[in-house]
Parts: C-alpha cells; structure tokens; sequence
C-alpha cells in the first residue's frame, strides 16, 4: 500500500495517491508566472502580486520536499526583469528577496532543504548578495532537496558565461589547441552542473513559452502549462503536474514503446 508523505494537505494526499512515485520526476523547473496580471484583476499595484508569489514558493516548496523531488528550481527573476522594469519594482523585488530569505531559512531547515543559486548574483545589490550567502551558508548542510532560485539569470547569458569558463580554463592548461567542445564539457561549465537535467518544466499563467530559462538543459523535458496564476499556485497544483507528467511516455528522440511493440510484432508475422 502506498504510504502517504507526512504533511501533505488532505487534497495533495487524494492526488499524491494516483501517483507512482517509482517515477516522480527528479528535476522540477518552474517558470512562476502572472504576479502581475493576479494584481491588475483585483485592482492592486504589481508589488502585491510579488508580495502574494511569496506563499506559492511556500506551499510548492514545501510538497516538493514531502514527496521527495531531489531538485526543484524555480525562475525567480530574470536578467530581462533587472534590465526592463522601474527601478520601483525592481527595488522592491530585491527587498521582499531579502526578507524572504531571512524569513524561510528556518523553515528550509526543518525540510531539510538545501539552498542554491544561479545567475549573475555578483550584479546584484551588495546588501542582497550578502543574504543570500547567508542563507546559502545556514542550509548547507542539509541533505534533502536542492533548492535553487534562478535570480538575474538568462540562459543565453548562461551560455556565453559557460563559453568564456570553457576558454579561461583552456588558456590556464596548455591553450586553444587542447580543448574539446562537446556536450558533456558545456554541462561542466553550466551554472547547473551539479544538479540533473529538468525533467518536467512547469509555467503558470497559460503563457507557452520558455523566456530564456534553462535552455541548454530542458531540451528533453516534458512541460506542462497551466492556467493558474503563480500567486494562486499551491502544493496540489504541483502534483496535478507530476500527475499529467506521468501519463506521458519520455522519447528522448527515439520511438515510443508502442511503436517499438508494434513494429516488433510485425516482424513476428
């Protein structure tokens, strides 16, 4: 009989129930999207829909390390963000970042939930860095699901950072001449090389596409769309995902079982 995770809501529980959790998947990304458009419906200023993300990371977080998912990373703010919207937002953007971090650190602890980052962080302001070291520091030494906010980042930018790693370090062994570009040498230079691949990407709001978010790595993950709004976004619409998730078949470019079986039985007759 399938045991129940400890804490998990009476309708994550009904939901977790319908699942095979021989095959949840180990990477979750999430794009959370539509803080903005939740505000505008309800007549509030932006900030309230960032302010309101905050209990969604809460509630996601928190079934994502019940059920165990090994790693969930989830796209925080954007290097597009950090370029293109006031600098009234952004400021406020950096200081619900840095409350949030003082805030949830405990609550990362008794998860046992370790805390990492990718992006260009060195760009962010001085104060932020720091409490994110901080809070980086004090969940170190846990040993459960890797948490990681994407903060500044892009993918494209990722990229070009992983290129100029790739060439810094052949410039410090023996030159140009010695360097192989393959795949497994970008994924060694990726800020993600210490996490696996997504298997499942999640986006909220309805809208379908990526907007620059792990590129590299997603190119075989499954990605589901859903209507709700981030703010809006609990624990149960998580495993609605890992749900839809599951009924799909992964290819990974080959042919699916069925074909397989089907052309196999046609070689029989």
């Amino acid at each position: 009989m399938l045991t129940t995770p400890a804490g998990l809501s009476r309708k994550e529980a009904e939901i977790y129930s319908h699942l095979d959790p021989a095959r949840l998947p180990q990477h979750i990304a999430i794009i959370m999207d539509g803080n903005g458009r939740w505000a505008r419906r309800r007549h509030m200023p932006r900030v309230a829909g960032h302010r309101a993300g905050v209990e969604a990371v809460r509630s996601t977080v928190e079934t994502a390390a019940r059920i165990g998912i090994s790693a969930l990373t989830l796209y925080a703010f954007s290097a597009e963000n950090w370029k293109r919207r006031p600098e009234t937002e952004t400021g406020f953007l950096m200081a619900l970042l840095r409350r949030y971090l003082k805030l949830e650190v405990p609550i990362l602890n008794k998860n046992n939930i370790r805390l990492r980052y990718i992006g260009r962080a060195h760009e962010l302001p001085q104060a932020v860095q720091e409490r994110m070291e901080w809070a980086r520091e004090a969940t170190a030494r846990n040993t459960g699901m890797t948490l990681t906010l994407a903060l500044n980042y892009g993918a494209r930018s990722e990229i070009i950072d992983a290129f100029e790693s790739i060439l810094k370090s052949a410039v410090n062994n023996g030159g140009l001449s010695h360097v192989k570009i393959d795949e497994e040498t970008i994924g060694r230079h990726l800020y993600t090389r210490d996490l696996p691949d997504p298997d499942l990407v999640v986006r909220t709001s309805g809208e379908m596409r990526l907007s620059n978010f792990l590129l590299w790595q997603v190119a075989y993950a499954e990605i589901y769309v859903t209507e709700t709004l981030w703010p809006d976004f609990r624990g149960h619409h998580l495993l609605e995902a890992i749900a839809e998730y599951q009924k799909r078949e992964r290819r990974y470019g080959g042919l699916g079982a069925a074909h397989t079986h089907s052309h196999a039985h046609a070689h029989k007759k």
